[in-house]
């Protein structure tokens, strides 16, 4: 009973930690299963101008998600260079969403990584617990080039 209480305590704890997103779409994946395609979509927290699709199975009565993830970012408004000011721009980047897939301590996170030399936003989606001797995980990029933040390479 203990074990049952801690496990729906954690989950609970875990999944009011996941990130402001909407969902916008749902799939089912059959009609004996209870397994579904989400799709969410989240505004970066720092950079307005992108918005980013998620799509990853739902398994509604599986105490662990499947870890398989897909991610699309695109420029869907203005991106000025003052919203690169605010950003982390070291190679291991930022997270800017996360969302629990298990009671088992797996998560789905979203991290961005600036790419100065050719200008691009860098949008990795992956799973924080090793399936089958893999950490699953899908790229996506945002570039810069004719936005507000775009700077023209220096003349050599």
């Amino acid at each position: 009973m203990l074990n049952k209480l801690f496990y729906l305590s954690l989950l609970l704890v875990l999944t009011a930690c996941s990130n402001d997103a909407e969902r916008v779409g749902k799939v089912s994946l059959g009609l004996l299963t209870t397994k579904d395609v989400k799709v969410l979509a989240f505004n970066d927290p720092k950079v307005p101008g992108v918005t980013c699709h998620i799509s990853h199975v739902d398994a509604d009565l599986s105490l662990a998600d499947p870890s398989d993830m897909s991610i699309a970012c695109r420029q869907t408004g203005p991106i000025a260079s003052a919203d690169l000011s605010d950003i982390d721009l070291s190679a291991n980047g930022e997270v800017v969403f996360t969302e629990s897939k298990s009671v088992f301590f797996k998560r789905l996170k979203i991290r961005r990584i600036y790419d100065a030399d050719n200008q691009v936003l860098l949008y990795l989606s992956y799973s924080t617990k090793e399936i089958n001797g893999s950490h699953k995980h899908s790229l996506s990029t945002v570039p810069l080039w004719q936005t507000g933040a775009w700077k023209a390479p220096a003349e050599g």
